[in-house]
């Protein structure tokens, strides 16, 4: 069996003022935040994980990958997508995941903290 969650922590770990926040009224699910505001939302074992997403590249997300969905309690409206993540998923899969995870941290995060992910993905 894959460790899903030490993946997720390692890609998190790399996100400036990111952390985690289990919730207890949500039977202590995982949270990862940017200073008080989520940006993903997991299950205990991270295979189901929700990121944000722009509109457009959500849209297309739901529209093709297996297991993707809009986020429910009406977050889908605004590009959060629900995904299923395989305990075996391949380095492919991650690879996608750390992408579509550090998107979610630059749509949430304040200016400054998006703009150093940015910097380092070369996007500016």
């Amino acid at each position: 069996m894959g460790d899903n969650m030490r993946r997720l922590e390692e890609i998190i770990a790399d996100l400036p003022e990111a952390e985690r926040v289990d919730v207890a009224a949500w039977g202590d699910h995982p949270t990862f935040r940017v200073r008080g505001k989520n940006f993903v939302f997991s299950d205990a074992t991270a295979e189901h994980l929700s990121v944000k997403l722009t509109k457009d590249e959500a849209a297309a997300v739901v529209a093709t990958e297996p297991g993707a969905s809009p986020s429910g309690y009406g977050l889908g409206r605004h590009g959060w997508v629900a995904l299923d993540v395989e305990t075996d998923a391949d380095e492919e899969r991650w690879a996608q995941l750390r992408e579509w995870v550090r998107t979610s941290f630059i749509l949430v995060a304040p200016k400054t903290l998006a703009r150093r992910v940015l910097e380092e993905d070369g996007a500016t």
